[in-house]
């Protein structure tokens, strides 16, 4: 069983995907507190009110029999926030992912000439054209 185990692992790539999602989870725990830590601040700097995470729409309060005083309020502010960080968080992957995996340039065709009687595309080295069985000379 444990051979099988092996065999999977290493078969189908499982390894390599645990490991992949567990970077990714770290990578994520690294963009979230660049976010949160150093970006947030400095943006909250720029709006006229630094807590617009706080900001809502206060639909209804209402106070229970322990003076308790319960709210049903639309959190928009704290939506936006979200949405920021997941588009600071989105251009940071895209950029890491640009800078680290960068696109591999096509390989070069492989060299052929053209049968003479059909036209078809044969190996440089070839005596008779596989379409056509025409003799090369």
């Amino acid at each position: 069983m444990m051979r099988e185990f092996k065999e999977f692992l290493t078969k189908t790539s499982a390894l390599a995907l645990a490991i992949g999602v567990i970077i990714g989870a770290a990578v994520g725990g690294v963009v979230t507190a660049l976010v949160s830590d150093l970006m947030m601040p400095l943006i909250g700097l720029l709006l006229p009110d630094g807590g617009w995470r706080e900001a809502k729409v206060v639909l209804s309060r209402s106070t229970d029999a322990t003076g308790k005083v319960t709210e049903n309020a639309i959190l928009y502010g704290h939506f936006l926030g979200t949405l920021v960080d997941f588009l600071i968080i989105a251009l940071v992957v895209f950029l890491l992912l640009r800078v680290l995996v960068r696109a591999m340039p096509p390989p070069p065709p492989e060299a052929t000439k053209q049968c003479p009687e059909c036209l078809e595309a044969i190996p440089p080295a070839a005596r008779r054209c596989r379409a056509c069985t025409a003799v090369i000379a």
